[in-house]
């Protein structure tokens, strides 16, 4: 196979896994609301968490995550080029956002970037992991997490792996456009903050 057939072959594949949408069907099989009509409406881990606890969110984050990483990692092993493997990982992100088996109609991307991002190197995922949750804690702001993480990411890999810094930029980039309203929202103070209250309060009626 050519490498041309094999780059197109792996743009196709990791959008069709990226396609399937981990929040959508781990809710149903936990028998909790559709995660599109609760919460924010992003069929995304956070607002699992928000609608179904952390059980039902770290299944969710799992999935994402290895919707990413595993074409991308894939790819890398075949010696594809670092630009491609930059491509294989949006095309992954596009599946996640506009899934063909969901309507065209899912999540941000943000878990399933940085699962794209994790083969770099454990250092790489654990500051990404202590960025978002070290801005959520300060902010509680779920968006400007991922804003902020998205912004940092391609300047940690410069650092850790420079052969990665342009797909990281890349999905960096395609992260903080997914968030263009949320940093609309943002700059207008209008952004909902991240909490569990309405959660656990239904947990303790």
């Amino acid at each position: 196979m050519s490498e041309i057939a094999l780059i197109s072959v792996m743009l196709i594949a990791a959008y069709l896994l990226g396609s399937i949408s981990s929040a959508i069907l781990v809710c149903r099989l936990k028998g909790l609301p559709d995660p599109r009509t609760q919460g924010s409406g992003n069929p995304g881990a956070t607002n699992v968490l928000r609608v179904g606890g952390a059980g039902a969110a770290a299944l969710v984050l799992f999935f994402d995550m290895l919707k990413g990483a595993l074409p991308t990692y894939l790819s890398y092993k075949l010696n594809i080029d670092s630009v491609s493997l930059g491509f294989i990982a949006i095309a992954a992100c596009l599946g996640h956002i506009f899934p063909v088996f969901f309507d065209f109609k899912g999540g941000k991307g943000v878990a399933t970037a940085f699962g794209a991002m994790a083969p770099i190197g454990e250092g790489l995922a654990l500051y990404l992991m202590g960025t978002w949750v070290l801005v959520v804690l300060i902010g509680r702001y779920s968006s400007l997490a991922s804003i902020v993480t998205a912004i940092m990411a391609p300047i940690l890999t410069h650092y850790l792996d420079d052969r990665f810094t342009i797909p990281v930029a890349m999905l960096g980039i395609l992260i903080v456009i997914r968030h263009k309203d949320n940093i609309y929202r943002l700059l207008k103070g209008e952004e909902s903050r991240f909490t569990l209250r309405n959660k656990l309060k239904r947990k303790q009626k």
